[in-house]
């Protein structure tokens, strides 16, 4: 069970759209499954990282919710203050709020949001409207004070810090990757710029295919720590990177490469002389009054895997959405906050072929859609929802069987767009 392609695939036979996944999700709920209880839990309830098996479909529905019990990490801390608690007024009639799923959804007619919940396998979800909670649920494994695998929603966080030194001079949009990190000046990334490395418009032989063992997004997982290594692994994410060779020219196309963040990551740290977990408390974790401390998984050599191993609790995840709603909140400033919903080139996003993201571009690592929202996404349903115009932020973490945000798109987009209208109505 070593193979990558279990990060990445759903066991054989999960049901994943439809009225079928709602009964999948009640049926794979991991505490109803047992995994991890016991003193010590039976050999077949164990969820391991030396056997691939964190990363196979169930148990990952646990894993994603515990990964601190299963790799090395560090520690994103929140700060000595209090935290400042974001008002709460639940709503009893968001639950019937219908709405009708797109196309590949498997639903035909519509659907309630509460249902949509359970087809996208979700652990937990919250709606801030107005700066008020008015929606809070957990599934699974997951509760309030629990940090959750955010996977690619990492990026958007490593992003604004990147976007807000770009700001302030810090850092220089149009100098090379080899400026910061000689190391890089012969690989692909060399003659890269950074503002392309922020947006993906690098050009670089790499394949993020999620259901490939032998696709290179595998080989920086496993030098990231996140899966068991191979006798080739190189030793950390930061030995991998420079392996990666040039394909065409920079700056022509999106194309959407983890490796790109880890080389964002090691920039910030080698420009600032800070490691990235630390940039991350002082930025936001210790000025936004966060509950929980957060964490990065680590590989052998102790880096952070940027692109993808941050892990917060939900409602935290919640409050970052909140503070770039709010223009920055006196974080960021609202230049910044512009420039990334602003979005990028349209024409550049369009080769990536995202069908249902018709219109959408990519800035400093976030999505940004052609009609007033942007998110932060990742794999398997992580998610970060900001609708300015709706005044709305929905935080979602999920732990659904396929990895591609493609598979929770076309019962995702409606129902958020289902529930900003229902809170401009009501």
């Amino acid at each position: 069970m070593t193979d990558i392609n279990l990060a990445f695939s759903p066991a054989a036979g999960t049901a994943t759209h439809g009225p079928a996944a709602i009964a999948a999700a009640q049926a794979t709920d991991p505490r109803a499954l047992g995994w991890m209880q016991g003193s010590p839990p039976a050999a077949d309830r164990l969820v391991r990282y030396a056997d691939g098996s964190m990363s196979a479909f169930p148990q990952l529905r646990w894993a994603w919710s515990n990964m601190r019990q299963l790799l090395p990490t560090v520690a994103v801390p929140r700060g000595d203050a209090p935290p400042r608690l974001l008002p709460v007024a639940l709503r009893d009639d968001l639950d019937d709020v219908l709405f009708q799923p797109g196309p590949g959804s498997g639903f035909d007619a519509p659907i309630r949001w509460e249902d949509g919940l359970l087809a996208n396998f979700n652990d937990g979800i919250i709606v801030v409207h107005r700066g008020t909670i008015v929606y809070e649920r957990y599934f699974g494994a997951l509760d309030a004070t629990r940090p959750h695998l955010l996977a690619s929603v990492s990026k958007s966080v490593a992003g604004t810090i990147a976007a807000m030194l770009v700001a302030d001079g810090s850092l220089d949009p149009h100098a090379p990757v080899a400026s910061w990190i000689p190391e890089l000046a012969p690989s692909g990334f060399g003659d890269a710029t950074l503002r392309q490395v922020m947006d993906m418009t690098t050009a670089i032989a790499y394949s993020e295919d999620y259901t490939s063992p032998t696709a290179d997004i595998a080989d920086l997982v496993r030098a990231a720590g996140m899966a068991p290594p191979r006798a080739d692994t190189p030793a950390g994410i930061r030995a991998y990177l420079p392996s990666i060779a040039k394909a065409g020219t920079h700056g022509e196309a999106f194309t959407y490469r983890t490796a790109n963040t880890d080389v964002l990551g090691w920039i910030l740290h080698r420009a600032t002389a800070t490691p990235l977990p630390q940039l991350v408390s002082e930025t936001f974790w210790q000025r936004l009054g966060m509950e929980q401390d957060a964490y990065y998984s680590v590989d052998a050599c102790g880096t952070e895997f940027a692109g993808g191993a941050l892990n917060a609790a939900l409602r935290d995840l919640a409050r970052f959405g909140e503070m770039m709603r709010n223009h920055g909140g006196g974080i960021v400033p609202p230049a910044v906050v512009a420039d990334i919903a602003g979005g990028g080139d349209p024409a550049k996003f369009v080769p990536a072929g995202y069908t249902t993201l018709p219109g959408w571009s990519y800035r400093s690592q976030w999505w940004v859609s052609d009609h007033g929202p942007y998110t932060a996404r990742g794999v398997r349903g992580q998610m970060i929802w900001i609708d300015p115009g709706a005044e709305m932020v929905i935080a979602r973490l999920a732990s659904h069987p396929l990895a591609g945000n493609a598979n929770l798109d076309p019962a995702s987009l409606p129902a958020w767009a289902a529930m900003a209208a229902h809170l401009a109505r009501h």
